[in-house]
């Protein structure tokens, strides 16, 4: 009779081993693949009745890993993107305890096999200049914490820079001489130099003048010193996304998280008649295909490609409106 190896050795040799030591992956991907486990030995507990360190690999058949991932969308309300990310990261463990453990081979496979969902791909959302005008008038530069916010929101809109790449940058990571620019470790571990403009090098230079605060290295700290996390960015973007929308309506029909910036700074090089591969080189992505989707989402540019075309010999300029009340109520369904 063959024997399962207990849970708890394997996914402590999985994230030590494999994923730190082995491969060396980025602290992101470490956090976004121990809450997927978190998750799941919590619905484990639940469904199966034991303790995490009680667990073994039989407990974790495709199955039940199939039931967790609808537990997800269902009652966490996860989106098939997010349900895709945690199948990754337990596709990962299961292709790591193929050579631990080959003689779990077919229930391993088992699991490997489980699709991914297809899903829609929605278009990118993106602010106008006049919103990200608005957007930038809010903080109250009188303040340490409006001048701080300030120079975020500008680095921002302007570098296009990953809320993670955002909240890891010190203080030394910021050139202000000859050839400005910003230097990030980004996704993938790539570091990349972003240059900038000459209004974001003067409110940087002015930023970095001010007394840090607890001897911060951090380039945007909170106000006791510590680093800045990704929820409190969030939050005081809400913060000055609800003030701004009183002075630009359209803002309330917009929700505006880190990435939407991070679009918004795509749109703006997109609109300038920036080719798409020197946008995917701005932003740090690791293909043009990446890049495509602001094009999807630029309508001026469609409108302007429809421009050039010659109209169709014998078309009518006035749209066709159905003289029948039956026709007319079909079309407009």
């Amino acid at each position: 009779m063959t024997t399962q190896p207990t849970l708890a050795p394997l996914i402590e040799r999985f994230f030590t081993d494999r994923l730190m030591r082995q491969r060396s992956v980025s602290p992101n991907t470490v956090a976004s693949y121990r809450d997927t486990f978190r998750l799941l030995f919590a619905f484990a507990q639940e469904e199966v009745g034991k303790a995490p360190s009680a667990l073994d690999l039989r407990d974790l058949d495709a199955p039940f890993i199939g039931k967790f991932l609808d537990h997800l969308e269902e009652h966490r309300s996860a989106s098939v993107r997010t349900r895709n990310l945690r199948l990754t990261a337990i596709r990962s463990f299961f292709a790591f305890v193929a050579f631990e453990e080959p003689a779990h081979s077919a229930q391993i496979q088992r699991v490997l096999a489980i699709p991914s969902k297809r899903h829609d791909r929605r278009q990118v959302h993106f602010l106008t200049r006049p919103e990200i005008e608005a957007l930038l008038s809010v903080p109250d530069r009188s303040t340490w914490i409006g001048r701080r916010d300030h120079a975020l929101l500008l680095l921002a809109v302007q570098t296009g820079l990953r809320v993670s790449e955002l909240v890891r940058l010190d203080r030394d990571a910021v050139c202000l001489q000859h050839g400005a620019h910003v230097r990030c470790l980004g996704k993938g571990r790539k570091e990349r130099c972003t240059p900038l403009s000459t209004t974001a090098v003067a409110t940087l230079t002015a930023w970095l003048s001010e007394p840090r605060r607890h001897d911060a290295q951090a380039l945007f700290p909170s106000i006791h010193g510590s680093r800045l996390s990704v929820d409190a960015v969030q939050h005081l973007i809400g913060q000055h996304v609800a003030v701004a929308a009183d002075r630009m309506p359209s803002l309330k029909q917009k929700r505006v998280s880190p990435h939407i910036l991070r679009h918004s700074a795509a749109m703006e090089f997109l609109q300038a008649g920036v080719e798409c591969s020197v946008i995917a080189l701005w932003l740090g992505h690791e293909s043009v295909d990446t890049t495509q989707v602001y094009l999807h989402a630029h309508l001026a540019l469609k409108e302007a490609a429809l421009a050039k075309l010659s109209p169709y010999e014998g078309e009518k300029a006035d749209r066709f409106r159905p003289d029948d009340k039956l026709l007319a109520f079909l079309n407009a369904l």
